[in-house]
């Protein structure tokens, strides 16, 4: 019972529509099949994407950021089991949430093994305004059962904010639930702020930029709630303890995936700042 990629949140609730109305298909755009789509305008200064990629890559050769554990407490009421999940990614918000939206990322791929941990196999747009886009998606996700891998199918509606890096999920069907529903947040992380803003504590990116002088890293804060309640008789012991366990782990499994992405792209070989733009310019 993967939570990735686009989970997310609908945290601006009085500026949205709620999900049923919004689901129906806009007039104004076409439904697509298979496709991810880039958004239509960039939300962010490339500039500033490509200057964090840069601070990034010239600090893992001196000082490698250390990839903490996430942090993932789950508690039962009501029949329902809510995951919460903590975890901050040494990658500029972003570029950490692009990664996790774009089914052609290859986050969630273990080369060593050759396994495909979440695969997308069908998307179709029904709303798209701005930096919103909400998705009819059927992915499958590789559930970890005492060492074997088996696929899970999920058919999920989600809605995908680009700017605010917010997404929520909610369930049309998902095998072995009943409800299952979340949300996912992205957000900034001055992990420089007390080396290089001694005067100042910063508390927006721009304070954080003038402070540092352009120097401070930012990382990101990825956070995750998810509700979920087993159909019977999989909500009742043992079957509810194993159906949390593999939630549990599998979990896990996409989170250090993350981290490895995360690990592969502070590393990496930069490309010119020009070569960089126009990839983006493409999107």
């Amino acid at each position: 019972m993967g939570v990735f990629p686009g989970f997310g949140s609908w945290i601006n609730q009085n500026s949205q529509q709620p999900l049923k109305a919004e689901a129906k298909r806009s007039e104004n755009v076409d439904s697509e099949e298979d496709d991810f789509k880039y958004p239509d305008k960039i939300y962010f200064d490339l500039n500033d994407e490509q200057k964090q990629l840069d601070l990034w890559h010239e600090a893992e050769k001196k000082h490698p950021w250390h990839n903490a554990s996430p942090k993932i407490k789950v508690t039962h009421e009501n029949g329902f089991y809510h995951m919460n999940i903590e975890m901050t990614v040494g990658l500029h918000p972003e570029l950490l949430y692009g990664y996790l939206i774009d089914p052609g990322s290859g986050t969630f791929h273990d080369l060593r093994k050759r396994r495909q941990l979440m695969q997308n196999k069908s998307r179709k747009v029904l709303f798209e305004k701005g930096p919103r886009q909400m998705m009819r998606v059927e992915k499958s996700v590789a559930c970890n059962v005492f060492g074997v891998y088996f696929p899970i199918s999920m058919d999920l509606i989600i809605d995908e904010n680009r700017k605010d890096l917010m997404t929520q999920y909610k369930k049309e069907k998902v095998r072995f639930m009943k409800a299952f529903e979340g949300n996912l947040k992205v957000e900034p992380v001055f992990v420089d702020k007390e080396r290089l803003c001694k005067k100042k504590i910063p508390m927006t990116r721009e304070e954080y930029k003038k402070c540092s002088g352009g120097q401070g890293k930012i990382a990101s804060k990825l956070t995750i709630d998810q509700y979920y309640k087993p159909y019977p008789p999989f909500n009742l012991p043992p079957l509810s303890w194993f159906i949390r366990g593999m939630t549990i782990k599998t979990s896990k499994i996409l989170l250090a995936r993350i981290q490895d992405t995360s690990i592969a792209m502070r590393t990496a070989i930069q490309f010119p700042k020009e070569t960089a733009s126009n990839k983006h310019e493409k999107h």
